[in-house]
């Protein structure tokens, strides 16, 4: 039997799995990245696009921590867009629209460039676990690989079974095998696993849509990027196209609901509640007479197109027959139907905020196997995961996120704290610190703690210092530059804003909603002449100081806030109850305090079942 060693392994190379390899091997780990196909390293399983609300935030922190996500988005997008522009600024949310194929690539040249990095094509089996600990994995191949940490990020894989009408085939994705054997190897020592199930929609042939019946929907071509150190878009900019079903659509998905493996018990696993398949949507609102579908590109050069809002498990020829109706898809011809799939997943309430294991040491998860749904929830735990498997080997500080301090810090404390009953889905409505986790800044929450480590490369830290010095000298600029009405106010009166009837500092006048740091400095030369002597990424710098100036007040309030719930999270309690023993708690609480054993104090207030006497008790037991 052929016999390997590395110091971490990670058992599958989607968007957690290629972000934890990267992480650790960044870190100084020999890592190996163990995936059953080369050439789907990284593979977007359903939507060709990256980020979105919420989730673009989670792309620019793992960027801001020196993961790689938002530079391949940035490399092979085809389409850009700032979402919710038209809202505050903790609600913009970055998303591109790529090509598949060259996003694939773009990844594994990435990889291949790692040091200490190492692909072996096979496919895991077993766990290999030795005193509660675990050393290794078995390989289809008859090959051990054995390793201080393993990584698992199995995505859809495990016991994947898809769905097409009463077909049923087993896979990880369309045309993959599923990976059989390995949940069962996991559970053997205790770990808990479960079903969840998602779904894809039909792809089209461009060639066959009738685009005239569309309404256009084109990208942005502002200086926004994914990655703070980014280079401009490089490809073909496309447009994404807008168009709705109808009655005569729904009437049909109505008619052969009983040959849906959602509605005839064929499909028992719970889906993503926020990316229902149009079956279910049609039955949740059946006062509907139309849902929105989106046409997007697959890539720059393809006819593949993928129809977003459409997932369904329906039969094939229904979801043939049903989209024909649409007058611009009347003569459409499609490469693959939609379908669904269910896989296996392990209770996320059985990790450590590093994510690993509390059963078996040395063993983490990242991704769907954890329970949620998309690339970039994925991607940002595979970061963390990755990055403490290493840290791991050597014995030094972890890497965890404060909910204060990232949305993946709230993602992970969500998904260890209160477990999932549904794919999870990060949401800026999720983040009680959201005014503190905007996309602008993620840099300058997380790039020097991660460059601490030794995660983020020295470019990216003088980057960082480059940018602080930048916001420095603007803030500085306008808390001391006066504005004198009578020099002014016929520039106002141009910008729409109200005249001065007293002079004022700069800082204050950009606070109001028509002032910019861009419209106003074309009254004021100094100014201006300031602004233009920025050396790199002006206009991100400039937007990011105007942000802090115009909300400076909501931000220190709402740290203020956070700073009293850090007193919570820094009383520490593991380890210090026997709560089976404690009468004064409910007896939920009690059961709910048992099964997640939180850490802090403050992690024990967001258990579901605890309320706040509980939380008081404690914090009594305790003498405070």
């Amino acid at each position: 039997m052929v016999k390997f060693n590395y110091d971490v392994i990670v058992v599958g190379a989607g968007h957690a799995g290629c972000e934890a390899a990267a992480a650790a091997a960044n870190l100084g780990a020999k890592t190996c990245l163990v995936t059953m196909d080369m050439n789907k390293i990284a593979q977007m399983s359903c939507n060709p696009a990256i980020g979105g609300i919420a989730k673009g935030q989670i792309v620019r922190e793992i960027d801001a921590l020196g993961g790689y996500m938002g530079i391949v988005t940035d490399r092979t997008a085809i389409q850009f867009r700032m979402l919710n522009i038209s809202k505050g600024p903790a609600m913009w949310s970055p998303r591109a629209q790529c090509d598949r194929g060259k996003y694939i690539w773009t990844w594994r040249e990435v990889l291949d460039q790692i040091p200490n990095l190492f692909i072996w094509q096979d496919q895991a089996k077993d766990l290999i676990v030795q005193k509660g600990k675990a050393i290794g994995i078995k390989t289809y191949l008859d090959v051990e690989i054995y390793a201080k940490s393993i990584v698992i990020t199995a995505g859809t894989f495990l016991n994947g079974l898809m769905h097409f009408g009463r077909t049923q085939l087993p896979g990880g994705r369309v045309a993959e095998p599923a990976s059989l054997c390995l949940t069962e190897s996991i559970t053997q020592h205790g770990i808990i696993s479960g079903r969840m199930k998602t779904g894809t929609p039909v792809r089209i042939d461009k060639r066959s849509v009738h685009f005239d019946d569309m309404e256009i929907q084109n990208g942005e071509n502002t200086f926004h990027k994914f990655s703070y150190i980014s280079e401009e878009r490089k490809l073909k900019q496309l447009p994404c196209w807008t168009f709705n079903t109808n009655e005569k659509v729904h009437q049909i998905l109505r008619d052969n609901l009983k040959e849906s493996p959602l509605f005839n018990g064929q499909i028992r696993s719970i889906g993503p509640r926020y990316c229902p398949s149009i079956e279910t949507k049609i039955v949740t609102f059946a006062d509907k007479d139309q849902h929105p579908l989106f046409l997007e590109p697959e890539g720059e050069n393809t006819n593949e197109m993928y129809l977003n809002g459409f997932s369904s498990s329906l039969p094939i020829e229904v979801q043939i027959n049903a989209l024909k109706q649409i007058p611009a898809l009347r003569d459409m011809e499609i490469y693959r139907p939609g379908y669904a799939i269910e896989y296996d997943y392990f209770d996320p309430t059985q990790l450590k905020h590093t994510l690993e294991s509390k059963i078996v040491e040395n063993l983490y998860f990242a991704g769907q196997v954890n329970g949620t749904t998309g690339y970039e929830e994925a991607a940002g735990q595979g970061l963390i995961a990755g990055a403490n498997a290493a840290l791991k080997c050597v014995g030094t500080k972890e890497l965890i996120l404060g909910r204060d301090e990232a949305y993946i810090g709230v993602l992970i404390d969500d998904l260890v704290t209160k477990g999932v009953d549904e794919p999870y889905r990060m949401f800026t409505s999720r983040a009680e610190y959201r005014i503190l986790l905007r996309q602008d800044d993620a840099d300058m929450r997380l790039t020097e703690k991660s460059w601490n480590l030794g995660l983020a490369k020295n470019d990216r830290y003088q980057y960082l210092q480059e940018k602080k010095r930048e916001i420095d000298k603007i803030w500085k600029f306008c808390q001391d530059f006066s504005i004198k009405a009578n020099l002014i106010n016929t520039a106002l009166e141009q910008i729409g804003t109200t005249p001065l009837t007293r002079g004022c500092k700069l800082f204050d006048l950009i606070g109001r909603p028509q002032v910019t740091i861009n419209n106003i400095s074309e009254h004021i030369p100094s100014f201006k002449s300031m602004l233009n002597s920025i050396p790199n990424r002006k206009e991100e710098i400039i937007e990011a100081a105007e942000i802090g100036i115009k909300y400076k007040g909501y931000i220190e309030r709402e740290r203020q806030v956070a700073e009293k719930m850090q007193r919570l999270e820094n009383i520490r309690i593991k380890g210090v109850f026997d709560y089976s023993n404690l009468q004064s708690l409910s007896t939920e609480a009690r059961q709910k305090l048992i099964k997640i054993d939180p850490v802090t104090l403050a992690q024990a207030s967001r258990i579901p079942g605890v309320s706040p006497s509980d939380i008081n008790v404690l914090l009594v037991l305790m003498g405070r």
